[in-house]
């Protein structure tokens, strides 16, 4: 196993605030393209800014594109964020497909939030007093007193009664009341 994890920045998963509940507001601010003029590892960098960069600034006009030649130097993209975080990208020797691929990566992250190694899966700015929801939170405590296995808690809460049981539950009513029907007439002749 390799201990690589351990280098990554360590963080909570975020999302910029309900960004796309209004409006969706692209989280890249700007785009730095440094290239080579003469170098032969920039061809895929200088043909992508020939041929696609004015139709991407078009379709983008709320990144700022910069671009920055430099000599004897290795194709380099950085994406600088809203967040304030910088994803810096070696290009050294890809085409223009895959620089556009890799600027349309940059426009659909929010920052280096995929090199983030995440502490936990869930995280809250506002924490609960109470705690966590459980299911047994809201139980009766004398289920904590039953022995098991018990055919009391092993039915479940919303089955609905069938005639024979309403048919039984009827009887032993009118049973009932023509018991105290008879106990009525008996006091009565007592008391006579």
């Amino acid at each position: 196993m390799s201990n690589s994890h351990l280098f990554l920045k360590s963080g909570f998963p975020r999302a910029p605030l309900q960004n796309g509940l209004g409006r969706y507001v692209c989280q890249l601010q700007r785009i730095t393209l440094k290239f080579c003029k003469n170098n032969g590892s920039s061809r895929g960098m200088r043909d992508f800014i020939e041929n696609h960069l004015v139709d991407f600034a078009k379709e983008n006009p709320g990144i700022v594109v910069y671009v920055k030649p430099r000599r004897h130097r290795t194709p380099v993209l950085v994406g600088e964020y809203l967040n304030g975080d910088r994803e810096w990208l070696s290009c050294r020797n890809s085409t223009q497909d895959e620089i556009s691929k890799w600027i349309d990566l940059l426009k659909t992250q929010n920052g280096s939030s995929s090199s983030l190694r995440l502490r936990k899966m869930w995280h809250t700015d506002v924490p609960s007093i109470q705690g966590s929801w459980t299911p047994f939170l809201l139980r009766s405590p004398d289920a904590n007193r039953q022995t098991l296995p018990s055919t009391e808690a092993s039915q479940p809460f919303d089955i609905p009664q069938t005639a024979t049981e309403k048919l039984i539950e009827l009887f032993k009513q009118q049973k009932l009341e023509e018991g105290n029907a008879g106990d009525e007439i008996l006091e009565q002749k007592r008391a006579e």
